[in-house]
């Protein structure tokens, strides 16, 4: 049996990156996966000869819209919050429109997606979330990342929180904490730099491993988390980072 057969579990930023490879993976593990982007087009191509892929069209900073998709689907078993946005700049570079841009698609919109659909998992007995954090975070700090760490370190928080206060009632919630890795997302912050090949250097280059990861690395740890296999681990913050924070 595939570790996810019957199984229901929801992507977000399942569009592109590792939200698209987590979705793939569920999928091909026997799961039926509720694939959500705000880009519908972003969602073609995905489908699984074992499990079942349903496209929904979903901005996660929409309050009342999360509160809908909830109210017209059964229980899940395993939330993957994982769309996610970076800002770039320092402290002072940083202006208030993009920390709160930030801290809406990365801590806020987990936040209120966590709360519609944990209690229907208490209801059936246990579930799984899944955050996508960053290495960039409370891990370890990173030049010109002051939002974008500061929103993965508090989802951090909200991760131990949630593991603590429902690891008796059969939940388990984990964060998942790349480095850098080779997206979509990336290339068009490169692109933006107006030097693609010299700031891929620059990100290869405090790679200790010489490269990026691939998002198909990274959904395959939260895969694990997600499965039976990881049964006993909850409230963990697990770095991926091919060794940047060593």
């Amino acid at each position: 049996m595939m570790r996810f057969t019957d199984r229901r579990i929801l992507v977000t930023g399942a569009g592109a990156g590792i939200g698209r490879a987590a979705a793939q993976g569920f999928a091909d593990e026997g799961a039926h996966v509720l694939a959500v982007d705000r880009d519908p087009a972003s969602l073609a191509g995905l489908s699984s000869a074992i499990g079942t892929i349903e496209a929904i069209t979903l901005d996660v900073t929409d309050d009342r819209a999360i509160a809908r998709l909830a109210g017209g689907q059964a229980a899940i078993d395993v939330l993957f919050n994982c769309a996610g946005y970076v800002a770039n700049g320092d402290l002072l570079a940083t202006s208030r429109g993009e920390w709160d841009r930030t801290m809406a698609i990365n801590v806020t919109a987990p936040f209120v997606l966590t709360q519609e659909f944990l209690p229907g998992m208490i209801d059936r007995g246990g579930g799984v979330i899944v955050n996508m954090s960053s290495i960039a975070s409370s891990k370890k700090g990173v030049p010109d990342r002051c939002a974008y760490g500061s929103s993965k370190a508090a989802l951090i928080g909200m991760t131990k929180s949630i593991a603590a206060d429902y690891v008796a009632r059969g939940i388990r919630c984990n964060a998942v904490c790349p480095g850098t890795v080779d997206t979509p997302s990336l290339k068009t912050r490169l692109e933006a730099t107006g030097d693609y090949e010299a700031a891929l250097q620059r990100f290869i280059g405090r790679q200790p491993m010489g490269r990026l990861a691939q998002a198909g690395e990274i959904a395959a740890l939260v895969l694990y988390l997600a499965s039976d296999d990881a049964a006993f681990i909850t409230g963990q913050a697990i770095a991926i980072d091919g060794g940047w924070s060593i």
